[in-house]
């Protein structure tokens, strides 16, 4: 399995002929260019994480490619002219790798800001990318991709969700709204478990399992 991070959310994981994207947003570049592209998972429905104008230009370059999201993203797409599949906590699908869905709800930001739904990929049975919440999966994981900084989260939870998962490896991801996240990352490295490798990917950079 190969995992390639491009800027902020968005991971692209390969195994063989399959080709899954996870999260492309409007914080990534060039996501749109991509080819060979099997499946689109999106986490939620803000716009870091789905990039309602570009996404249908990635469609139109992988013919046959599907897309696996919320109900609520799913209209969103809709209205873009894109068709996606819904998917809910529990949900079990093959897409070349397997793919598990977990949890529901996004982070709260604040009070009152509406909250809106939120699933987790893990996928392969390897890498867990969790969107915009804390909700551990039910699963020995490998890989996690950890949110570093967002408006909904403070790091003494990204280190207690770090600890919870306890993975062998952590890429850290959701960064792009920092302009120096090499403070968080020495932080997730000190507090994080001791066997877990931190591994800090630049956008375009992957990391074969």
């Amino acid at each position: 399995m190969k995992l390639t991070k491009f800027d902020h959310s968005c991971m692209l994981v390969e195994d063989g002929d399959t080709r899954i994207l996870i999260d492309p947003g409007s914080f990534t570049p060039g996501f749109e260019t991509l080819t060979g592209v099997r499946a689109v998972l999106v986490t939620h429905q803000h716009p870091d994480h789905v990039d309602l104008e570009r996404l249908p230009q990635l469609i139109e370059r992988n013919p046959g490619v599907s897309v696996y999201t919320d109900p609520g993203t799913a209209g969103l797409l809709g209205d873009a002219g894109v068709e996606a599949s819904i998917v809910r906590s529990g949900d079990k699908l093959d897409l070349g790798l397997s793919v598990h869905v977990y949890g529901e709800q996004h982070a709260i930001i604040h009070p009152d800001i509406p909250v809106v739904a939120n699933v987790g990929y893990l996928i392969g049975g390897r890498f867990f990318h969790p969107g915009d919440s804390f909700h551990p999966p039910d699963a020995d994981i490998e890989v996690l991709g950890l949110p570093t900084a967002a408006p909904w989260q403070k790091l003494s939870e990204a280190v207690d969700f770090l600890r919870e998962v306890n993975p062998s490896i952590a890429i850290p991801i959701h960064q792009a709204i920092l302009a120096k996240p090499e403070l968080y990352y020495g932080h997730f490295e000190r507090l994080g478990p001791k066997h877990t490798e931190l591994r800090i990917l630049s956008p375009g950079e992957t990391l074969t399992l």
